[in-house]
């Protein structure tokens, strides 16, 4: 059996401010708005189906972004740019700092609906302690 994750649905605030977020800082294209939703999409398939709802009513999720070396750099620069706080760590306890986990590197950050993003270069148990 082959099964792939083909899409989730990301709560939001506002849909199209937190996709239009997402995708200014992982350096992707807003895909078509489908009724609700407003979608972005991931190289390997998989689509952010992005829908507002009232924010007392968002509970909040992690999600997490395998990238290259040279992705992960001109991420990290419009974070930077951006002015959004950073973490190397997923509780915030190192601000302004990224992680080297597995012989990667990898850093955490808000979007605008208060979910937990990360980026990483290597996959959990990929590389060097």
């Amino acid at each position: 059996m082959s099964v792939q994750l083909n899409h989730t649905i990301v709560h939001a605030r506002d849909n199209r401010e937190s996709a239009e977020f997402l995708a200014r800082i992982l350096g992707l294209e807003v895909g078509a708005e489908w009724g609700p939703f407003v979608a972005l999409d991931l190289s390997n398939g998989v689509t952010l189906d992005f829908a507002s709802v009232p924010a007392g009513s968002i509970v909040t999720q992690h999600y997490a972004f395998l990238v290259t070396e040279e992705e992960f750099d001109g991420i990290f620069r419009r974070i930077k740019e951006a002015g959004i706080t950073y973490y190397a760590d997923p509780h915030g306890k190192q601000p302004g700092e990224i992680n080297h986990n597995d012989g990667g590197r990898g850093v955490y950050f808000m979007d605008p609906a208060r979910h937990g993003m990360e980026v990483i270069t290597r996959p959990y148990g990929g590389g060097d302690a």
